[in-house]
């Protein structure tokens, strides 16, 4: 084959396989990524046949991550991440250093040295951003409060890696690797890492928050689709490239910032349209990419290295993650939705074993059992995703314990005994204090009706009651919530929050525990709000039909002037 359409035959393999082992996994009720996993074992270098370009296919799936990253970066504003860096800085590093340490252990009962069990502790400590996120947008809880905390915490685990890909060849020595060829002092390497993530980042938010936007703007006024188009993709490539080229950040991490930036301009909605099927695309040769670099062999040479290897990517770090996030006082639901999302490893996890291995640091072995391990763990992380409900019930049924760590522990989880009781009759009840909920908080102030708020964030929760707003933390899906506020004796259910998977829950609660209460959804999914409406949960409101409502308001108000 002449060398110059290995780019082309990459990518043709990489998604007509990708298509058919997808609608096969399909088809056997198995996640489509399992079919994708299993198309780039069939191209990779450890099966006869065709054998695809690995190192084209990483880079082709480099993109993919730039493009995921850069559309939850347009859906994900700092406040956002504000929001939950009470749990999300601490929590990652904690479980970062726990997941590092159970690395570490196994890895000196199996001989290796101090860097090699350093190195490999670390590879399975980080999880992968584009699973994540998949595993996230199939349960429709991307936006949630739970999906932010997932995303935060693996921002902040990212921000970590890039650290520790920077001093790792300043420690390689002492560790007993190679020592890199441009390996600086630590404490010089360390300040210069800091100082560049702290350059990047106030350039992004006091500089990329002004020019993105307008440039994009810009180029929206030229009226060329194909322009608009052009420029999306090409900030997401290009800050991404450049952040990492100028800054030292990963190219993940640069185009999530660049969607943070774009995302304060008015366009940003029709950006995220445009990119999608882009990112779909590339996502899926990201899993190729990463079947590719799977030998089976590792699993008669080294099964039951392979079985440990995943224990403690699946179990070891998610225990962890468990115990940290119950420990912070947030509900069970919270615990189990972001202990399942660390239940996997990737694209990061690769780098450091790449890297490791050029080091001297690791042995080969060692490469294989991560890919092993992100193998399995990528392809049981969606089944694992959908145990949360049945596990949470059965740990609610049968386990005090759990029920006391949820709720009465928490002083959050119950109104005050201050609040005025006259307050807490004919009250609307509001879940979620958002960008929609704030705005709704506004308004019932202003119009003085007393309302309550059901909100998972504790940090928002406790501004609240300092504001002498009446709020009470967790998941209005449990009953428990909605009692608290007083659901019983309200005359509204107010469903401010995006995260529509609970909310048939929320209703029928809601409905059990007072008949006459009139309910209000929002939802940006015309097909769940035609689901919704069907079965008569009340006023479901779609916000594109909202936005054209009160445009067309104002159009007869200007024809009644005339």
């Amino acid at each position: 084959m002449p060398h110059d359409t290995a780019l082309i035959s990459t990518i043709a393999y990489a998604l007509v396989l990708g298509l058919v082992f997808g609608m096969i996994a399909v088809r056997l009720k198995l996640p489509a990524l399992i079919g994708y996993l299993v198309a780039g074992m069939m191209i990779g270098p450890a099966t006869p046949g065709f054998v695809a370009d690995v190192a084209l296919a990483g880079q082709l799936a480099e993109i993919g991550v730039m493009l995921l990253m850069f559309g939850v970066g347009l859906h994900f504003s700092m406040n956002d991440l504000l929001e939950v860096r009470g749990i999300a800085i601490p929590g990652a590093i904690l479980q970062i250093a726990v997941a590092t340490l159970m690395g570490m252990g196994v890895a000196h009962l199996w001989g290796w040295s101090l860097g090699a069990g350093l190195v490999f502790g670390l590879a399975l400590s980080v999880a992968s951003t584009v699973v994540l996120l998949r595993a996230l947008e199939d349960r429709g809880v991307l936006e949630s409060f739970n999906g932010r905390i997932a995303i935060g915490w693996l921002v902040v685990e990212d921000l970590v890696m890039v650290l520790a890909l920077v001093l790792l060849p300043a420690l390689s020595g002492s560790l007993g690797g190679h020592v890199a060829p441009d390996a600086g002092a630590l404490w010089p390497t360390l300040a210069k890492t800091f100082g560049l993530v702290a350059a990047f980042l106030v350039f992004m938010l006091v500089v990329g928050r002004r020019v993105f936007p307008w440039i994009l703007w810009q180029v929206a006024k030229t009226g060329s689709r194909e322009l608009f188009t052009l420029c999306v993709i090409a900030a997401a490539v290009g800050i991404a490239f450049g952040a990492t080229k100028l800054f030292g950040v990963s190219f993940a991490l640069g185009a999530f910032f660049a969607g943070m930036v774009l995302r304060e301009s008015e366009l940003s909605h029709r950006a995220a349209t445009e990119t999608l099927p882009l990112r779909d695309a590339f996502s899926v040769l990201f899993f190729v990419s990463v079947g590719m670099l799977f030998d089976p062999m590792v699993l008669i040479h080294s099964p039951w290295h392979v079985v440990v290897t995943v224990a403690i990517i699946m179990f070891g770090k998610s225990i962890v993650a468990l115990g940290l996030v119950l420990v912070m006082r947030y509900p069970l639901n919270t615990a189990l939705t972001v202990s399942a999302s660390l239940a996997q490893i990737g694209e990061f996890s690769f780098i450091l074993v790449a890297l490791g291995v050029s080091l001297g640091l690791l042995p080969q072995e060692g490469q294989s059992l991560i890919l092993a391990g992100a193998i399995i763990s990528i392809a049981l992380n969606p089944v694992l995703f959908t145990t949360i409900e049945p596990v949470q019930k059965w740990l609610r049924k049968r386990s005090s314990l759990a029920r006391k760590l949820e709720r009465t522990m928490d002083p959050l989880a119950e109104l005050p005994v201050t609040t005025e009781r006259h307050k807490l009759t004919g009250q609307v009840v509001l879940v979620g204090y958002g960008r929609v909920g704030r705005r709704l908080a506004r308004q019932l102030t202003e119009q003085r009706i007393d309302f309550v708020v059901a909100e998972q964030n504790r940090d928002i929760v406790e501004l609240l009651r300092e504001q002498g707003i009446a709020a009470v933390a967790g998941n209005a899906a449990d009953s428990a919530v909605l009692i608290q506020a007083h659901i019983a004796r309200a005359r509204f259910l107010v469903i401010a929050t995006p995260d529509t998977f609970h909310v048939r829950k929320m209703i029928e609660t809601a409905r059990m525990l007072n008949p006459s209460i009139e309910c209000i959804v929002r939802t940006h999914n015309v097909a769940e709000a035609e689901l919704l409406r069907k079965e008569q949960v009340g006023k479901v409101l779609i916000g594109e039909e909202e936005l054209a409502l009160g445009m067309m308001r104002c159009v007869l108000a200007g024809m009644e002037k005339k």
